[in-house]
């Protein structure tokens, strides 16, 4: 079975939207977990409309980091899959066919991450642009170079490998997406896979701009690279 755990966080624009359409297109075993993080608007009761478990958890957490990892434990599938609120998996049935099946056949495989795009009533020229080149690093480090690299926005990961290297980095406030996929790369392969797209909204870059968001991406990467931490104290725009 699929696990699909998707944080929120004051999501009750996009999630409905993304649940809907999720529930719509996927005929596989699966479950879907909304890990919100406390949220203050009605995100909560829309997810509960759609979702297996929406999950609630007493304290507010840190970072999203430790909200995705509550909703790991949570998940009794084989085969975990993180996505966020606004992101929209195009043919889940025959992405997760396909998946399934690359796990079987390599069992060194433990992740595997996709095309990411914009979807087409948001996408500008910028986006265009940048994810064309995020996609093709995502494929050099993957399956080139054996780095491991993902975005928190689509990765598919073995839960026993997942749990072996710990899930993802609570003390990281941004990064953890990429971190995780380079601690997984330590104990396996990690591969990008052009046929599988994922589109969200965009909405971080064009509430904050390409350029300083670039900025503080490639910074925190070096700083958690070099430093073995992220060197902001709160995450940039929204999730």
């Amino acid at each position: 079975m699929i696990s699909i755990i998707i944080p929120t966080y004051n999501e009750e624009k996009y999630i409905g939207r993304t649940l809907a359409d999720l529930k719509t297109k996927l005929t596989l075993p699966h479950e879907i977990i909304v890990s919100d993080d406390k949220s203050t608007d009605n995100t909560v009761a829309v997810a509960g409309s759609y979702a297996d478990l929406v999950h609630v958890p007493e304290v507010k957490h840190v970072t999203i980091a430790a909200n995705r990892n509550a909703g790991a434990k949570l998940a009794r599938g084989e085969i975990l899959v993180f996505t966020d609120s606004s992101c929209m998996i195009q043919d889940p049935d025959a992405v997760f066919k396909r998946a399934i099946a690359s796990f079987e056949a390599d069992l060194n495989l433990v992740a595997i991450t996709g095309k990411l795009g914009v979807l087409p009533e948001f996408e500008t020229t910028g986006d265009r642009i940048v994810y064309f080149g995020f996609n093709i690093v995502h494929y050099v480090k993957n399956n080139i170079l054996g780095m491991g690299e993902a975005p928190g926005k689509f990765q598919i990961i073995r839960k026993k490998s997942f749990d072996m290297v710990g899930g993802f980095r609570e003390d990281l406030v941004t990064r953890e997406d990429g971190n995780l996929f380079s601690r997984l790369s330590k104990i396996g392969r990690t591969h990008y896979d052009s046929s599988m797209l994922v589109l969200h909204s965009g909405r971080r870059a064009h509430q904050v701009g390409w350029v300083k968001l670039l900025y503080v991406w490639m910074l925190e990467t070096f700083w958690v690279a070099v430093f073995g931490k992220a060197r902001v104290k709160d995450w940039v725009g929204t999730r």
